[in-house]
């Protein structure tokens, strides 16, 4: 072994003000969604004036959500997310498996996304009017991801520098959108919003999907709780940043949306390759390139900021011995958690192979939404059983029991009304977990070490990392 790091040198804690808070809120959420769920949410309610309104509810949401969880995280101020939460309220095997899902299906398959996403706004341009080829676009969201995993594995700067020079770009986008839907209202293009509740169709199954895709574009807001060791005076800062960040995002969001429906109708944007880009060419032609390009730059920001976290999370769980301890090891020259970073490089790249986007939104969202419900429902549980612990931050408990009502609602909808393949293969890989949870970690099989101590070893050595210091606890 190269000796351990000292606790000081470990992911630089505690050097983040309330503004990178803010910076890392809207950089995470607003990003490959927004350009992409428009489609997705119109095409299940069927109407302009629904759609708006889901958009508006969604952010609502999101924000209450976010609440929940910033009094979880300030009152138990671990790295990791819902992963201390669910350790906490429920014990090891509940935590072990969203650990699991994390690992294998939410973080790999949201990567996988954003980058296809990023990649179908790239080519597009180059294809006028037809589709890119998919190989296309897959192989370039492959090389999307070995960009980002690279770039944080070698630097935990980097990866920060990287991160606000995206987000930069992306509100730019966000408001030349913005700015233009405003001036050609102003001019009076008003007529795709008159009558804007005919013709919806809304079944539960609709409106719960349209959900899901629509909080596919809030997803992030969950995000802040990952870096509660690195936050300045954090009872201030995580609150302020939600109640600041979030409805920014949803006001962006509605205004996106309008501005999309003064130029398109909604059977147009529904036939649009690439929203954003049919925007573009109507309202900022000669300048329409303009578009794709910071499109591109807002989606690699936020998969960028996704590889943060993901590689955060598997470093705690290798910490506490239910993931590889290999995958919690700490670069020596570079103090990033490498190992992690590129296995989740991996699966993604895995992912993007049979999946499109849609599927892989239902299937991300279905496993997503079974445990944000999970640790909400862990925050009213934990308001009985650990009365002791302290809360720098408590919200009325009508928000969690709200937000425990309505994930129930969206993990049950969708499979009662369109029951899709891909739910089944979430919940197989779900219980596949247990499995493992058994042969490595409960019972700790001698045959499953000797595999693994070689391994560990051979990878510490050709990687040059080492274990982190244990934590006093």
């Amino acid at each position: 072994h190269f000796g351990r790091l000292r606790r000081e040198d470990r992911l630089s804690p505690g050097n983040r003000g309330c503004s990178d808070g803010i910076c890392i809120i809207v950089g995470t959420i607003i990003g490959s969604g927004i350009f992409i769920s428009p489609k997705s949410v119109l095409s299940n309610t069927e109407a302009v004036g629904p759609c708006l309104l889901i958009w508006a509810v969604c952010g609502v949401l999101a924000m209450l959500g976010a609440l929940c969880f910033a009094e979880l995280g300030t009152m138990i101020t671990k790295s990791g997310g819902e992963y201390p939460y669910l350790m906490e309220a429920y014990g090891p095997v509940p935590a072990y498996l969203f650990s699991w899902v994390s690992l294998m299906v939410m973080k790999p398959s949201s990567f996988a996304i954003i980058s296809l996403s990023f990649s179908e706004y790239v080519c597009t341009p180059f294809y006028v009017g037809c589709k890119p080829p998919v190989i296309v676009v897959k192989c370039l969201a492959a090389a999307a991801i070995l960009f980002i995993t690279m770039v944080n594995s070698l630097s935990v700067r980097l990866g920060s520098y990287v991160q606000n020079i995206f987000t930069a770009a992306k509100l730019v986008i966000v408001a030349i959108i913005i700015i233009s839907g405003l001036v050609l209202l102003a001019q009076g293009n008003t007529k795709n919003f008159d009558n804007s509740f005919e013709g919806a169709q809304l079944s539960v199954g609709a409106i719960s999907l349209a959900f899901y895709n629509g909080l596919w574009a809030y997803d992030g807001w969950n995000q802040l709780n990952y870096i509660t060791e690195e936050l300045r005076n954090p009872y201030r800062n995580l609150p302020l940043a939600i109640i600041i960040g979030i409805p920014l995002v949803t006001v962006c969001y509605i205004l996106i949306n309008v501005s999309y429906f003064t130029v398109m109708t909604a059977t147009e944007l529904l036939q649009s390759q690439a929203v954003a880009v049919t925007f573009g060419d109507r309202v900022l032609y000669p300048a329409s390139w303009v578009v794709p390009l910071f499109v591109a730059f807002s989606t690699i920001g936020a998969a960028n900021g996704s590889c943060f976290t993901a590689g955060r999370l598997i470093y705690v769980a290798g910490r506490e011995g239910h993931m590889l301890k290999v995958l919690s090891y700490i670069s020596v020259k570079r103090l990033t958690p490498a190992p992690a970073i590129i296995f989740h490089g991996i699966i993604a790249t895995i992912y993007i192979i049979p999946g499109d986007i849609n599927s892989l939104v239902n299937y991300f969202s279905f496993a997503a939404w079974l445990f944000y419900g999970l640790t909400i429902l862990g925050l009213i549980v934990m308001r009985f059983t650990r009365k002791e612990l302290e809360r720098p931050i408590k919200v009325p408990i009508v928000i969690p029991v709200l937000v425990t009502f309505i994930s129930v609602f969206l993990i049950l909808a969708p499979i009662i009304s369109k029951p899709a393949w891909e739910y089944l293969y979430c919940v197989l890989f779900i219980l596949s977990g247990l499995i493992f949870y058994f042969l490595f970690v409960h019972y700790k099989f001698g045959w499953a070490q000797k595999i693994s101590k070689p391994i560990t070893m051979y990878l510490q050595m050709l990687m040059e990392v080492v274990p982190p210091e244990e934590d006093p606890e």
